[in-house]
């Protein structure tokens, strides 16, 4: 049986000042699919990993084909098994000259990620990016928080050997609007502590988001506001926002 949910999601990924300033490309990646569940995924390639790019793709694609149709009442063994897979796809990939777990480190990408059906949702989540559920209103939400190592310049990756130790469920229901984001778009979204919304940034892209009918002027809207010079200035890195209203 499909689900019933008709979502509208809006996604774009834009490159950083960082990347542009050196003529290089994106290295987020997003991905969305609609089958028994809904399923959007975010993930940021480490920009110190050869083909981060290539692991965030890889990823976000594998989740989405699994989790779209698995069983929401086991989701957590189907994300574990997801993640698995995409990892196994990297030590055979044609990149890693080891052919081994010794080499996906090249293709190192945190994640970011929910499934909902049915008034259920799960965010899964390793690494930095954040991801919001809204429920009735602005100050009724759930957070997904990015977790860093010990430095704030570290974060933690899905190639790493502990990757489960740093995996993260975030359970919710009814949401009308969520929103998932990569590490360059948090300063904007987030107090310090990420224990309150930026209501100035989050509200009025909500708010434009949900009341433009044309799916090509809202990505063109929202890819425009993450390459906004002022939001490049205050953080370079690559930026991805996933927006979908649900209810």
């Amino acid at each position: 049986m499909k689900n019933n949910l008709k979502p509208k999601i809006i996604a774009t990924s834009v490159a950083g000042a960082h990347h542009t300033n050196l003529k290089q490309s994106c290295q987020d990646y997003n991905c969305h699919k609609i089958g028994k569940n809904l399923v959007a995924v975010v993930s940021d390639g480490a920009g110190s990993a050869k083909f981060g790019k290539t692991g965030a793709k890889i990823i976000c694609e594998t989740l989405c084909d699994i989790l779209k149709n698995a069983d929401f009442k086991n989701i957590k063994k189907y994300v574990l098994s997801a993640i698995n897979s995409a990892r196994e796809k990297l030590i055979i990939h044609r990149r890693n000259t080891y052919k081994s777990e010794q080499g996906i480190e090249d293709f190192a990408a945190t994640l970011v990620g929910v499934v909902y059906k049915n008034g259920q949702g799960i965010f899964f989540h390793i690494g930095d990016g954040a991801a919001i559920a809204f429920k009735n209103n602005y100050n009724d939400f759930i957070i997904s928080r990015p977790e860093n190592g010990d430095f704030s310049c570290e974060t933690f990756f899905y190639t790493q050997h502990e990757w489960k130790e740093n995996l993260r469920f975030t359970h919710f229901e009814k949401a009308s609007t969520i929103i998932l984001m990569s590490d360059g778009v948090t300063n904007f979204s987030f107090s310090d502590d990420f224990n309150k919304l930026e209501h100035n940034f989050i509200t009025p892209i909500d708010v434009f988001l949900k009341n433009t009918p044309s799916k090509s002027k809202a990505i063109k809207a929202l890819t425009n506001t993450l390459k906004n010079p002022k939001a490049q200035k205050i953080n370079p890195d690559d930026k991805t926002l996933v927006w979908i209203k649900v209810m």
